[in-house]
């Protein structure tokens, strides 16, 4: 069945990131052509050599582009048409912030806490509205967000005393938008064959401090620990392939049963 995204065409909005370049990697292992969508072009090439050489798939490319400039966003749509004729699969999976994004919520200002949430939420509607533009057209196509277990369950913010970290509130009120936006757009696509849902992800280890990863990963039923990009690639190579083609408007959770 993961045979089939051989000659599907797989867009990956922050795809050279740490969640991203998981997407990326697993998209190509399965011979999708895939194009890598991200704002660090350095990082971002070096990717696509890294991908190319693990996996043997040629068809990897990198775009340059912000995923709240509809200009930048219509450049890259008409590249991948070009070159591919149409567009399969958008996984949204950017991280747009500006400089003071993560702050204590007492020191959270009005601007920045609209301005994060008009670059994450507004990114992914953007970009949604016109891949699924095309989608619409050709009568088929699927929408992967990337949500978190933050967008239906409150942090417990024990696990970040003495470690320096919080959890930021336009994180919750952008991932809880994101989920029910999932569930927008699956109804509203569905007559297109157009199928949308969402990963919700628990938290991944990156060299957080020891007392976080400790606190946090005791909470974690399978394991005891905190999630590994690993973690993450069979679910999403279950709604990247037609295994999935009978599901949409759907949350799949991956944390260890973290939140329940």
């Amino acid at each position: 069945m993961y045979s089939k995204l051989k000659n599907k065409t797989v867009i990956i909005t922050g795809g050279s990131g740490l969640i991203g370049s998981s997407c990326s990697i697993i998209s190509a292992k399965y011979d999708a052509n895939v194009i890598i969508v991200d704002v660090d072009k350095k990082k971002s090439n070096n990717l696509v050599k890294q991908i190319k050489e693990k996996t043997g798939n040629d068809k990897v490319m990198y775009l340059k582009c912000n995923i709240t400039s509809l200009n930048d966003i219509k450049k890259a749509i008409d590249i991948i048409l070009n070159k591919f004729g149409e567009i399969s699969v958008l996984v949204n999976n950017a991280y747009p912030r500006n400089k003071n994004y993560g702050k204590k919520y007492e020191d959270v200002t009005y601007e920045d806490f609209c301005e994060n949430i008009n670059l994450h939420v507004g990114g992914y509607f953007l970009v949604t509205q016109q891949v699924s533009k095309v989608m619409m057209k050709q009568n088929y196509g699927n929408i992967i967000n990337m949500g978190s277990i933050y967008g239906f369950a409150a942090p417990r913010f024990d696990i970040y005393e003495g470690t320096g970290m919080t959890n930021a509130v336009e994180y919750a009120a952008i991932k809880g938008a994101i989920i029910n936006l999932t569930r927008y757009l699956a109804s509203y696509l569905g007559r297109y064959n157009i199928r949308v849902n969402c990963i919700s992800p628990g938290g991944f280890y990156d060299h957080q401090p020891e007392t976080f990863v400790k606190k946090y990963s005791q909470k974690v039923l399978l394991g005891k620990r905190m999630a590994n990009v690993d973690d993450l690639t069979g679910a999403l190579l279950f709604l990247l392939s037609d295994a999935s083609k009978y599901i949409t408007g759907q949350n799949i959770v991956v944390d260890g049963g973290w939140s329940l």
